[in-house]
């Protein structure tokens, strides 16, 4: 496979910054309830597999909706975000990161805390605006804690 002409065959330090500005935008929009600022984050298509929390879909609004009505019944959310790659590939950047996330409810029966943690991995596309995520994937690794947390 050739690589697409919109392609870059590098990036830039500038580059790699900017995607892992926007991952860390991503985790500061949810835990603030922000979610206007995903579109600083994610192309109005993007597509996402949060297994753990959907089935596969596209669309930033879709997004929005989803991460709205898994958060906001929540009291407290914190998300980090570690060990960032970025490699070069024939789609485009693609970039994976450890995520680590504490999510609080005080009145969940068995407990308030709830922890997820996995990766994050996303192909990315530049913009006019900048980069942007078209394609994202949350796989959950382990979690801790009460479930009834999160459930809905």
């Amino acid at each position: 496979m050739s690589r697409s002409p919109d392609v870059p065959s590098k990036l830039t330090l500038e580059d790699r910054q900017a995607i892992i500005d926007a991952t860390i935008l991503y985790c500061w929009a949810i835990d603030e309830r922000d979610y206007e600022a995903l579109d600083r984050v994610f192309v109005p298509d993007v597509h996402c597999e949060y297994r753990s929390i959907a089935p596969a879909f596209s669309g930033l609004a879709a997004l929005k909706k989803i991460l709205a009505a898994a958060l906001d019944p929540l009291d407290l959310t914190q998300h980090m975000l570690t060990n960032h790659q970025i490699d070069m590939t024939e789609e485009g950047p693609r970039s994976r990161c450890y995520f680590h996330a504490q999510h609080v409810r005080a009145s969940a029966s068995g407990g308030p805390n709830f922890v997820v943690a996995g990766v994050y991995s996303d192909l990315w596309q530049s913009t006019e605006e900048g980069w942007r995520s078209r394609w994202r994937s949350l796989d959950v690794r382990w979690t801790e804690g009460n479930p009834e947390v999160v459930a809905r």
